[in-house]
């Protein structure tokens, strides 16, 4: 048995901070959270962490990372700069670099095999819990169709733990979802527009799949029991997307141009994962058209976040990381302060509605009696700043199952 004297707790559901809070830990789960007495006492052989300068959360959780993508280059994203073992070593490194600030879990959003998962669960790697989509599904001059400006595909040798993700038709929809599932897929990543970095002629408003290639890769994905996760920016493929029943956006940053999208997600429950991170980024780009287009879509996005908690959406964390290197997750956590939600309502989005996004609810996300005890010690109040989350430093200890994953004093 484990015991955690907390300072503060603020345990992930939205209900207020709890001073002076002991949360219980027995075989790697939350048996019980109280507050303590004056002059409680333990029995011998349990051991007792003392956090009481400290402030504990739930282990955070982004719901669109890309650990295995070190940089948008075309040499990075086909893997020509270096040995692929070299490039599972950095992705290794890249997994503990996360879980020592305070990330507990990420949903991969492509370039991601199951080896990593399998990896972490044997202890042979330190890193996050992991839902794994393998690959972007998409149609024949989509986000997953790999081929260079000079119109080369990827190179032969396409690694099978990686399975092929172009699908034209519905069939082909519906055998490539069996396929990443037969792989590993714990949820299916699809797309129905372009994006702000996509090769110029193809933008976040253009179009990918039609309804009917999408209805049926939403079928077959929920018969499978995965969820859908779909980079959807903006345009047709927006509406095609939530009308096709995905279980989230990710980006969305035109959702505000038709007033009919938001209210059909909040009466479908549909998670929108903005990933505000990345696009602080892109308008950083080298590329011109990159550039050009994050910083037009920048306006629609925040009003498309505003409109979207004031309609019920669930809004969820994401960073959409890898591209642009891996900076701290916690990032998203102030873009979405700065977007309009309150600190409180930030740090759900990376706890209990995350969870909920990824359908762990009853497995992570909160501290509750029967959860693990994935937690985060931090130093500082995130409330009154949710920055000191950035700040590796200020991560006193990371817990993940009850066992403690990263210490500093």
């Amino acid at each position: 048995m484990k015991i955690i004297r907390a300072g503060t707790l603020i345990d992930g559901t939205g209900a207020p901070p709890v001073r002076n809070a002991i949360v219980q830990i027995d075989n790697g789960r939350i048996d019980a959270v109280t507050t303590a007495g004056p002059g409680i006492g333990w029995p011998a052989g349990v051991e007792v962490i003392d956090a009481s300068s400290l402030t504990v959360l739930p282990g955070l959780i982004d719901c669109h990372d890309h650990l295995a993508f070190h940089g948008y280059e075309l040499v990075k994203r086909w893997g020509l700069d270096e040995p692929r073992s070299t490039w599972h070593l950095r992705t290794a490194g890249v997994a503990r670099q996360i879980l020592e600030s305070g990330y507990t879990a990420i949903r991969d959003a492509g370039g991601l095999d199951a080896g990593f998962r399998l990896a972490i669960q044997e202890g042979l790697i330190a890193g996050p819990r992991l839902l794994l989509s393998l690959a972007i599904i998409s149609p024949t001059g989509g986000l997953g169709d790999r081929v260079s400006p000079s119109g080369h595909t990827a190179p032969a040798g396409q690694d099978p733990s990686l399975p092929p993700s172009v699908a034209d038709g519905v069939e082909a929809v519906r055998t490539t979802v069996r396929t990443m599932v037969r792989a590993g897929a714990d949820v299916i990543k699809c797309a129905t527009t372009g994006g702000a970095s996509s090769r110029a002629g193809h933008g976040p408003k253009d179009s990918e799949f039609s309804l009917e290639e999408m209805k049926a890769l939403v079928d077959e994905a929920h018969s499978l029991g995965r969820r859908v996760m779909c980079h959807a920016v903006g345009g047709p493929g927006l509406r095609v997307a939530i009308e096709a029943g995905v279980d989230s956006i990710e980006h969305g940053c035109y959702l505000d141009e038709d007033r009919e999208l938001i209210p059909m997600m909040a009466e479908r429950s549909i998670f929108f994962v903005p990933t505000l991170t990345v696009y602080e980024y892109h308008r950083e780009s080298i590329a011109p058209h990159v550039r050009e287009r994050a910083h037009a879509l920048r306006a629609h996005h925040l009003e498309s976040v505003g409109q979207a908690l004031a309609a019920g959406v669930t809004v969820v964390a994401g960073t959409d990381a890898g591209g642009h290197g891996h900076p701290n997750n916690a990032l998203e956590i102030a873009h979405l302060v700065g977007a309009g939600m309150t600190p409180m309502q930030a740090l759900q989005a990376a706890t209990s509605r995350a969870a909920e996004c990824l359908g762990l609810a009853g497995e992570i996300g909160t501290i509750e009696k029967g959860k693990w005890a994935d937690l985060v010690l931090v130093e500082g109040d995130p409330l009154r700043d949710v920055t000191v989350l950035q700040d590796r430093r200020r991560i006193r200890r990371v817990v993940k199952g009850g066992v403690t994953v990263t210490a500093r004093n």
